[in-house]
């Protein structure tokens, strides 16, 4: 006359039925053999909680906001059908679940497999590209906002707010995903915040949706706000910029992490040679 109720911590019936098996194994043998839990175990979604509230993290604001995204995507959802969003949330997961093991939350350290299956995007503007984008844009301010953004090679999220105080000496000094960081203000750039006041204030999905709706009308294909990024660091390296270099004026943590976005773009630009 026993009743066991367990709480699968996910909305997503994919993702149940990806995991019932297991638990309906657990609660049986609590059942049958009397076996129980070695400790009251949490909830995946108060997991996830406690994980993102914990201050046993180094995580930047802007990190924790994009871990607070996933987590509670995967919550609601289950995994996204874009292959690195998914690759993404798989690393992510782990990350929580083997914190909670690590605290004695979880009995298991589990581990998810395709958390390094992510795609390298490489879609970068040309010429034609960039030229339509800085010079037809319809809002003024938003095509002050794409022109600094590609003239920084500054993330969306570092200057969607920028305030006065973070510009200071030829730099703005912005938290953004690797945490702290100073940003080159290049006399473009500069001529750009001199004729921009006040400064920008933009939500993400404001910046995404309409820089996506405005290369639609330009007829830009497969166009994302964050392939300016890439592009600025792409033209660097073509223009003979050290990847060394290049890796500091984008911010990122390692140079193995240049490596790895911009490789597969340089290696169009060899030339045929002779051994």
């Amino acid at each position: 006359n026993n009743r066991i109720t367990k709480s699968l911590g996910t909305r997503s019936y994919k993702t149940v039925r990806q995991i019932v098996s297991k638990v309906e194994q657990e609660i049986f043998s609590e059942l049958i053999d009397g076996r129980k839990p070695i400790r009251e175990l949490l909830t995946f979604s108060n997991l996830v909680k406690r994980y993102l509230e914990s201050n046993d993290h180094d995580w930047s604001l802007n990190t924790r906001t994009r871990y607070r995204y996933l987590l509670n995507n995967y919550i609601n959802s289950g995994f996204p059908k874009n292959p690195s969003t998914k690759a993404m949330t798989i690393r992510v997961l782990n990350g929580c679940n083997n914190w909670g093991f690590k605290n004695g939350l979880t009995d298991k350290k589990e581990k998810l497999n395709g958390g390094s299956n992510w795609e390298n995007r490489s879609r970068v503007y040309n010429d034609l590209e960039l030229n339509l984008l800085f010079n037809e844009l319809r809002d003024q301010d938003f095509n002050s906002f794409v022109k600094f953004a590609y003239f920084t090679g500054a993330r969306s999220g570092e200057i969607r707010r920028l305030k006065p105080e973070n510009i200071a000496d030829g730099y703005l000094d912005i938290t953004g995903k690797t945490g702290r960081r100073m940003v080159k203000i290049t006399t473009q750039a500069a001529n750009v915040l001199s004729n921009q006041d006040p400064l920008w204030s933009y939500s993400r999905d404001f910046v995404s949706h309409k820089f996506k709706k405005e290369c639609r009308r330009l007829g830009i294909k497969n166009a994302r706000f964050h392939d300016l990024r890439r592009t600025f660091g792409y033209n660097l390296i073509k223009q003979g910029m050290s990847i060394y270099k290049v890796s500091k004026l984008l911010g990122h943590s390692s140079v193995r992490t240049t490596e790895q976005h911009y490789a597969p773009l340089m290696t169009t630009e060899i030339e045929d040679f002779v051994l």
